[in-house]
């Protein structure tokens, strides 16, 4: 259950990190980041490993994408 959660917490992410790779949109990344993290705690206390690695993928998008953008752009 709990990798069903995380699961549809990364599918529910990925949605807004895609947007945010838009030019000038970096920042919205700052609002973004607290739900894949949250989705990859809880996939970490499912046995299931799924949900956990795609919120961890989301999650590097998201920083990766701040990172390039200089936290801003």
């Amino acid at each position: 259950m709990l990798n069903l959660i995380s699961l549809a917490i990364g599918i529910i992410s990925i949605v807004p990190v895609l947007l945010a790779l838009l030019p000038l949109l970096g920042w919205a990344n700052w609002f973004i980041l607290p739900l894949p993290v949250v989705g990859a705690i809880i996939g970490s206390l499912a046995y299931g490993k799924a949900g956990r690695n795609l919120n961890l993928i989301v999650l590097a998008v998201a920083v990766l994408r701040l990172f390039l953008g200089g936290g801003i752009f």
